[in-house]
């Protein structure tokens, strides 16, 4: 029971028998009272947050990362030979939460990304090298392991019942500004926030405006029962520090990445609709006779995936989740990513003027076809480029559409000609001298036999562009 619930009533029950006027009137609350209030009297207003930091505090840690960094010299004097790349140690601050006794510590990625040296200091102020058991830069999160022998540390259990209201308490643990453990407090100001700065549409955040400044990046959102609730990750901000806006990183996915990892897993396994969706826009639902704007509406099918086997069709709205509300498209992708493979859920889908519920299994998108990832070399218009079969598990791991269907798509720009030809990671190449490549192999193929005259076709945002090359 949250701590928060029975406070009040208590209080109110206490000022009630302490007057005499007051005795005959005074009724003992009944057990089934409301799970939230707000403060009613002064001395309500006056409790303190002591006891749920005294929980929670010593489970959140403070994490620095060293990692080499090269710089260039001026390229003048490089011309020259005269100018070498100089080396320095770049440093970045952050906070941690320890889930598991044994040293399990999870953070944010972008905190110890690239990082040759993690330490992670305790509460009390007792340092250990740390090593990374996974990274996902997608959700922003990383699971570090400590070696604490046979000591058990002071942990946070994960709630992640999706018991948490927007108006609820909440405190944000960390170590802003590297000046120490801090305590803020504030509520959530909103659930299922879709602002993600690298604009991924399968993660939804709790927004809080609890101060959340940097170092925070990786520390605690609890609840009134010291629970973990969320992973603090970023803010929206002008000024660079606290404007209360900041986002969290809900316990859900927060388990899902620590399950892994503590399995041994290298990768979080994330299962997908396999239906192309969009947001129900006002627009949308006035032609469908819809009276509110809400769900995700199917647009397109994956052959034998997991939409099609719950029996889902194009046109179909789905509405909710689970029996919760699906508010837009990007809340469905929420949650059934968040979900682990195997699951089922109930959908809720308005077809034509009525509803029904459908069955949906959570499965992994497919790795067909196989991924064949090379790296392209010769004279030829993609030297240096490197390349993949794109499947729905590769588009969900660099988080593009998988309803390109087929193609080789380029995934990283080296030194060679390829940077000089204009290539970007992302192009999906189409043709190369009128041949269609749908596959790796195919496109080594065609390069075999270019004899220096290329014409190559890429898609790129959707638009097909055409270019001749001479090597």
């Amino acid at each position: 029971m949250r701590a928060y619930r029975v406070l009040i009533p208590a209080l109110a029950l206490l000022a009630a028998c302490s007057d005499p006027a007051a005795k005959s009137n005074a009724q003992i609350p009944p057990l089934a009272q409301p799970s939230r209030a707000a403060p009613g009297d002064a001395l309500t207003m006056k409790s303190s947050f002591a006891p749920v930091v005294k929980r929670a505090a010593p489970a959140v840690v403070n994490i620095s990362s060293k990692r080499l960094v090269r710089q260039r010299a001026d390229p003048f004097w490089e011309m020259f030979g005269m100018g070498a790349p100089r080396e320095r140690i770049q440093g970045s601050l952050g906070s941690g939460v320890i889930v598991r006794a044994d040293g399990i510590v999870v953070t944010n990625n972008h905190v110890v990304e690239g990082g040759q040296e993690i330490t992670v200091a305790l509460a009390d102020r007792r340092e250990y090298t740390a090593r990374v058991l996974l990274a996902d830069p997608r959700t922003d999160l990383a699971v570090l392991k400590i070696d604490v022998g046979n000591e058990r540390l002071p942990t946070l259990a994960i709630d992640d019942s999706g018991e948490a209201q927007v108006g609820d308490l909440v405190l944000a643990i960390g170590d802003p500004f590297g000046v120490g453990q801090t305590v803020t407090n504030g509520i959530i100001s909103a659930l299922n926030r879709t602002a993600d700065p690298n604009g991924d549409a399968a993660n939804a955040y709790i927004q809080t405006d609890a101060a959340i400044n940097p170092g925070n990046s990786g520390g605690a959102l609890v609840d009134m029962d010291g629970d973990l609730i969320g992973v603090n990750s970023f803010i929206l901000s002008r000024s660079g520090t606290s404007s209360g806006v900041g986002f969290a990183v809900p316990a859900a996915i927060v388990k899902r990445v620590v399950e892994t990892a503590a399995g041994g897993g290298q990768a979080v396994v994330r299962p997908w609709l396999g239906a192309r969706t969009q947001t129900v826009t006002a627009e949308i639902a006035r032609s469908m006779g819809m009276g509110v704007p809400q769900g995700a509406l199917v647009a397109d099918i994956w052959p034998d995936g997991p939409a099609a086997r719950a029996g889902l069709r194009q046109g179909d709205v789905i509405v909710s989740v689970d029996g919760r509300p699906a508010v837009d498209a990007a809340a469905v992708s929420y949650a059934i990513s968040s979900r682990r493979p195997g699951d089922t859920l109930r959908l809720g889908v308005r077809r034509g003027s009525g509803e029904q519920s459908l069955t949906l299994r959570a499965e992994a998108p497919p790795a067909t076809p196989a991924r064949d990832q090379q790296v392209i070399s010769g004279r030829n218009p993609f030297d240096g480029a490197t390349v993949v079969n794109l499947s729905p598990a590769v588009a969900d791991e660099l988080g593009i559409d998988p309803f390109t269907r087929k193609g080789v798509l380029v995934t990283n720009i080296s030194r060679g000609f390829a940077m000089n030809a204009g290539l970007r990671p992302g192009d999906l190449i189409r043709k190369v001298n009128g041949r269609e490549i749908g596959a790796v192999r195919e496109l080594v193929s065609a390069l075999g036999s270019g004899g220096g005259q290329w014409q190559v076709t890429i898609e790129r945002n959707g638009q097909e562009i055409s270019a001749n090359f001479r090597t």
